[in-house]
């Protein structure tokens, strides 16, 4: 968090495949009712809905990748277009509908960030494909030739760059094995090796690295430190459940679940999910550290309050996302999760460090202990949610979409464990001096020097791209669709935070994909208030008109 317009809440991190789309309804190639939205820049569907297929008793899978076949064309994929598609999963969603995500593939290998999302009802009927793929893979000089670079190779050029970009070589906790995929920029492909680097020392980084596997060029690098991935587990102590109490940050009591023992009290919930568990770094740069442990289960020591934070924010968030959408934790499967506090000394950050979050005290006069906002600490295990789901590239309007989403439910849980909820972000803990300012507002997001409308977006390469700038867009969407206003001339309805989280929770685990661009973003959230509400349906109403507001259309 080095500067306030820069705090990085974020987790995934990643190159955009493409730049922002208009909305072009394009004919559709079935039912005549059909919506198909087409990429103005590579004039390739990006979804489509309606009566896409025939009823048929053929499994979701193939009736997915016939439809992707038959309509080669469309896509721009090429002749043998269902052979380049991997299933990534199969799940039913709310509505009972089977939603099939695949990966794009060239000759086997995956295609960054290229997915779509479908849809298929209980009478094997095809009635969504959404995302963007990589059109004319078939005519790029970039593939002619395979990989002609080693993997070691690879990983030599990027951990020289990494150790010049840093200052000095890391201290590696673990490194992903280089794997060869598709890399997709400003209209040329190339093969490529992905590579991830994890540490903490000198300073807390997870890159990724993208190595040309033909000349050994660094393509792109970047710290994607709070992106999520699946924790190996850590083991829950013996002992019986209990109810501790303590006080957080801000000096108010709270209660919490704890596992004790012959040894004390430990921060342990073993009561949601595979269990919280929550440590402290005692200043020091090392994860997890510690499990906290108490000798009476009274957690009132000032040293105490951001662990008591964190672990009560943590089961509260998971209890957000279990009561109100029916998810077991950031990754529908009951994912542990795990805290580490007094990380470093003065430290103003909080991250995910691609197993767990971390939150420093803070400097005492740009942040006191991070762990002491709940919105913030929800906003984190969003982007965990969005990894797990969306996948959104965090980058440009894709980035700027994954930030929006986590502020929206960031303060969606708030307001849900009615802990003093508004319409601002990280405003429990940043400049304790100053009152009634926070790191973003979603009500007014020009109070932070951020645009409330598409027209006044971000197009430089700051922020990457304007991910944290050019969220307030979204956010103004959202504030304005569940609580109505007045906005560029447009007067759109309320409908109510409750909606408004079930809508944007749709689009999120059900449409968007990751190089989903705000022209996307509109047609998906449409698509998911038509879903719940119908097509006709005031809620569609004040969608269609939140996003009008702010210039999306």
């Amino acid at each position: 968090m080095k500067k306030k317009k820069l705090l990085s809440l974020s987790l995934a991190a990643a190159l955009a495949l493409s730049a922002a789309s208009a909305s072009v309804y394009a004919a559709p190639t079935n039912d005549v009712n059909a919506k198909v939205h087409v990429n103005k820049q590579s004039k390739a569907t990006d979804f489509v809905v309606g009566k896409l297929t025939v009823p048929s008793q053929k499994s979701a899978k193939q009736i997915v990748l016939n439809y992707l076949e038959v309509n080669q064309a469309q896509y721009k994929l090429g002749k043998g277009a269902a052979a380049h598609f991997k299933v990534i999963s199969e799940a039913k969603d709310e509505l009972g509908l089977t939603n099939i995500k695949l990966q794009q593939t060239y000759k086997g290998v995956p295609v960054f960030g290229s997915v779509v999302s479908a849809h298929v009802d209980k009478n094997g009927v095809l009635t969504s494909v959404s995302g963007e793929l990589a059109p004319q893979l078939f005519d790029k000089k970039g593939l002619k030739k395979g990989a002609q670079l080693k993997a070691p190779e690879a990983s030599k050029i990027a951990l020289a760059d990494l150790t010049a970009k840093i200052g000095k070589a890391p201290e590696l906790d673990s490194e992903k094995a280089p794997e060869l995929v598709v890399f997709v920029n400003g209209g040329e492909a190339t093969f490529a090796y992905s590579l991830e680097y994890s540490f903490l020392s000198p300073e807390p980084g997870n890159y990724q690295y993208f190595v040309d596997a033909k000349n050994g060029k660094v393509l792109a690098s970047y710290n994607q430190i709070h992106e999520a991935k699946t924790s190996q587990g850590v083991v829950a102590p013996s002992g019986t459940n209990s109810v501790a109490t303590g006080k957080g940050v801000l000096g108010d009591t709270k209660s919490f679940n704890t596992t004790v023992n012959s040894n004390g009290s430990h921060l342990v919930d073993r009561t949601r999910g595979n269990g919280i568990f929550t440590y402290d770094a005692a200043n020091r740069t090392r994860t997890p550290g510690t499990l906290w442990l108490d000798a009476d289960n009274v957690y009132n020591a000032a040293y105490d309050g951001a662990a008591v934070d964190a672990h009560t924010y943590a089961a509260q968030t998971f209890d957000y996302y279990k009561n109100e959408h029916n998810r077991n934790s950031y990754d529908g499967n009951n994912a542990q999760l795990i805290s580490t506090v007094h990380y470093g000394r003065s430290y103003n950050n909080a991250f995910w460090n691609g197993t767990q979050m971390v939150y420093g005290d803070g400097d005492g006069s740009t942040f006191i202990p991070l762990s002491g906002a709940l919105d913030v600490i929800a906003h984190e295990l969003t982007h965990a949610v969005t990894d797990t789901t969306a996948d959104l590239i965090y980058q440009n309007e894709s980035g700027a979409i994954n930030e929006s989403i986590s502020d929206i439910f960031g303060t969606l849980v708030e307001y849900h464990a009615n802990n003093k909820p508004d319409w601002l972000i990280g405003e429990d803990v940043y400049t304790p001096s100053v009152a009634g300012d926070a790191l973003r507002s979603m009500a007014d997001p020009t109070l932070n020097g951020d645009p409330d409308h598409y027209s006044k977006r971000y197009v430089g390469t700051g922020d990457n791209g304007g991910v944290h700038i050019n969220s307030g867009i979204s956010n103004k969407a959202a504030y304005l669709l569940a609580n109505g206003g007045t906005h560029y001339g447009v007067t759109v309805a309320a409908i109510g935070n409750d909606k408004t989280a079930d809508i944007f929770y749709r689009t999120l685990t059900q449409y968007l994909t990751p190089s989903s661009n705000y022209s996307h973003y509109r047609v998906a959230t449409v698509q998911a208030a038509t879903d719940l509400y119908g097509a006709s349906s005031a809620e569609v109403a004040s969608v269609k008109a939140a996003f009008s507001a702010v210039g999306v259309n």
